[in-house]
């Protein structure tokens, strides 16, 4: 169950490239929409599981506002579909159970295809630029790596 979590985790660190909302389509701002609505159900959920303390998909979903820098009617509407999601959730899966489980699991399903879509219509990224990224990634994880060694 964990591993779809993760999966959607992953995906949505796609978003995470300097695309502002104002240059997203109305179809695309539909399915930001959707993606936030998705974090919500998936907050309320792990929530129910882990407590409500626990505010990992709330902080993706702070981390997709941030990294979108949405204009206020669309921060309105993200932050409304969050709620919503949230509240839809909450009051079906009020503790944990299997079947609360099963609808994570289907929700970080739902939440990766959406953010795999709207990945897909990403800008054409320069090939230099693509291959400096490349290249600025692995020099990080060269210096993580040598950082973990005793």
């Amino acid at each position: 169950m964990r591993s779809a979590a993760v999966l959607l985790a992953a995906t949505l660190l796609v978003l995470a490239l300097p695309v502002q909302a104002q240059e997203r389509t109305p179809a695309q701002r539909q399915t930001l929409a959707d993606i936030a609505y998705v974090l919500g159900e998936s907050h309320a959920l792990r929530q129910a599981c882990e407590g409500a303390y626990d505010q990992y998909w709330r902080d993706r979903m702070i981390g997709v506002t941030d990294t979108e820098a949405p204009d206020a009617a669309l921060d309105r509407r993200l932050k409304e579909a969050f709620n919503a999601g949230f509240a839809s959730r909450r009051a079906e899966f009020p503790e944990c159970s299997r079947a609360s489980r099963m609808a994570e699991v289907a929700a970080a399903r739902r939440g990766q295809g959406l953010a795999s879509r709207l990945a897909a219509v990403r800008h054409q990224v320069d090939p230099r630029e693509a291959e400096a990224r490349r290249q600025a990634e692995q020099m990080e994880q060269m210096e993580t790596d040598l950082s973990l060694r005793p």
